[in-house]
């Protein structure tokens, strides 16, 4: 799953994908601009995850947050919220539409690998979407996650599989015929399978609990969650209680 950096500050950072969505961060809140597909799918995946980790009074980390639209959706619905990204304009967007909204949410310029220096365990929630697909070494990522998350915490992580229905539907559909993100957002050699996911976390000792597929339908224009994982996922796993040490 490791691929070579290509960050030229040595950070685990591929600074050209930040800047397909850093470019564009003042149009992050438009439901109708170019992350619309984030506004329409949030509802899905905040439930999902609420389902499992009862996000009121937890403590929650959101990883690749952008300009906070699940963040603020976790803290609608009482989390305690910390919130990262590695770009600067997203969270400027982010902490200025907190606060017309009156919701508290800490917001950090900062990396997972990073954070997990100095917060080892904080976090009963760990949430991660639609960012390891974007970074030069997903499994590096997944290391820090998982040591930000408490035992007996959640780990919460969507991507997209690696297979000729993903480049079918999530690049050739999603970003040329039915215009659903910017060309050019998704690159496929990028894409991560479920085995793949799940054989570095279980060897980490986290269990995967739970994934879903998640799918657009152009007749109806909404997106559902359904059983195959083809294309868009989303994986829940749990560290063990008994779990003290830092993997």
């Amino acid at each position: 799953m490791t691929r070579e950096s290509q960050s030229s500050t040595g950070d685990n950072v591929d600074h050209a994908e930040l800047h397909k969505f850093t470019h564009r961060a003042h149009e992050w809140w438009d439901p109708n601009g170019a992350f619309g597909t984030l506004h329409a799918i949030n509802p899905l995946r905040l439930e999902w995850i609420d389902q499992h980790a009862d996000l009121a009074g937890k403590k929650v980390l959101d990883v690749g947050c952008g300009a906070g639209i699940l963040s603020e959706a976790m803290a609608v619905r009482g989390a305690q919220v910390t919130a990262l990204d590695a770009g600067a304009e997203h969270l400027e967007v982010a902490r200025e539409h907190a606060h017309d909204s009156g919701l508290e949410i800490h917001y950090l310029h900062t990396t997972a690998e990073a954070h997990a220096e100095h917060h080892a365990g904080d976090y009963d929630v760990v949430t991660c979407l639609e960012m390891l697909e974007h970074v030069p070494d997903p499994e590096a990522v997944i290391d820090a996650l998982v040591q930000l998350v408490r035992p007996g915490g959640w780990l919460f992580l969507s991507t997209i599989n690696r297979t000729p229905r993903a480049f079918a539907e999530a690049i050739v559909g999603a970003e040329y015929v039915l215009r659903l993100l910017p060309t050019g957002t998704h690159e496929y050699s990028r894409f991560i399978r479920p085995s793949e996911l799940g054989t570095v976390l279980r060897r980490h000792r986290l269990e995967v609990i739970d994934m879903t597929g998640l799918t657009y339908s152009p007749l109806s224009g909404r997106y559902r969650l359904v059983p195959r994982t083809d294309v868009n996922y989303l994986m829940a796993a749990r560290r063990p209680e008994s779990d003290s040490e830092t993997p």
